[in-house]
């Protein structure tokens, strides 16, 4: 399918974030996995460390994103470079934020307690 619509994303909300999955291999894209997530306003997000590497684009409001314990603001345009491995949390600006995510298949994150999410947007 090579337009996919808003109306076609499926959604999943996981620690307050809201997450559109619109590339998956499900769909046929092969191995890449592209999203949408929507952080709320003051949301501080869960720590996790992804297995694969991503990149994050900010493309509506104020995002934080800290990296091995680094923080960054991103704005609409910026985009920050996320290594496998590499501790990671995304929290919401002032008024929330949106950012545009792009992965690999098979994606899973360890969460900061050991535990295993694999988000069904990576299947």
């Amino acid at each position: 399918m090579p337009l996919i619509t808003k109306s076609d994303a499926d959604v999943f909300e996981t620690h307050g974030a809201r997450f559109s999955s619109y590339v998956r291999p499900s769909r046929g894209s092969g191995q890449l996995c592209a999203w949408r997530v929507d952080v709320p306003a003051g949301l501080t997000g869960a720590p996790h460390r992804p297995s694969r590497e991503e990149v994050i684009c900010c493309i509506d409001g104020e995002l934080t994103i800290t990296l091995d314990g680094a923080e960054h603001r991103l704005r609409p345009g910026d985009a920050a470079y996320v290594p496998a491995g590499c501790e990671i949390r995304l929290d919401g600006g002032p008024e929330g934020g949106a950012a545009w995510t792009t992965s690999l298949a098979g994606l899973e994150a360890t969460m900061s307690d050991g535990s295993q999410l694999r988000p069904p947007w990576t299947l």
